[in-house]
Parts: C-alpha cells; sequence; structure tokens
C-alpha cells in the first residue's frame, strides 16, 4: 500500500507532503493505481518546482518522495502553492476512492 501524507497549518495551507510505499496493484509496469499517484505527486512538485519563487526542499527516491515547502510565502507563492497542491490532493482523493485498498491519503493538521 502507498500512503499519502498532507501536511496544512491552522489555516488550512499545505505546508509538506510525503509520500511512502508502492501500491502493488499490479506488475511494475502494468500498476495503473501507482502509475496514477506517481504522475499527480511528481507533476505537484514540477509544478511547484518551476512556478515558486521560494522553492521547495524534497527528496526523492523509488518509493518515496517528500516536499517541504519554505515558511513565509509570499502571498502569490501562497496562492500557487494551494492551486497545485489542492488539484494534487483531488485526484488522490478519487484514486483513493476507487482503490481504498492500495492507497492511503492522510491529512495531517499542525
Amino acid at each position: 500500500m502507498v500512503k499519502v501524507e498532507i501536511v496544512k497549518d491552522s489555516h488550512d495551507v499545505v505546508t509538506s507532503f510525503r509520500l511512502e510505499g508502492h501500491t502493488e496493484y499490479d506488475d511494475y509496469g502494468k500498476d495503473i493505481v501507482c502509475a496514477g499517484v506517481s504522475a499527480l505527486v511528481q507533476t505537484a512538485l514540477v509544478g511547484l518546482l518551476n512556478y515558486l519563487e521560494q522553492k521547495p526542499i524534497y527528496e526523492r527516491e523509488a518509493g518515496f518522495l517528500s516536499c517541504y515547502l519554505a515558511e513565509g510565502l509570499n502571498d502569490e507563492d501562497a496562492f500557487k502553492v494551494q492551486i497545485i497542491l489542492g488539484t494534487m490532493e483531488m485526484g488522490l482523493r478519487e484514486i483513493e476512492y476507487k482503490y481504498k485498498d492500495f492507497i492511503e491519503l492522510k491529512i495531517r493538521r499542525c
């Protein structure tokens, strides 16, 4: 099972996200759940890296990705973060709804 955690502050602003594990829905190269989750998360990271002035800190390796956003984002970057990561969250919720045995999405408030 792949586990995704999205961390939000008291204002419902995403401060970080993390993905760990493998869905094991199907064999490597045929796993549509893994492909969908990976596409959403990696595209969100690419969007953050390309559109934000204050770049996130991230780590990526097989079966793992973590991303931490800079503190004190300016208003424009904060808006972009919410659009990009809000879209990622909606996509992950759809996958979790249809494939709940293979993905766990957790929202943590801090």
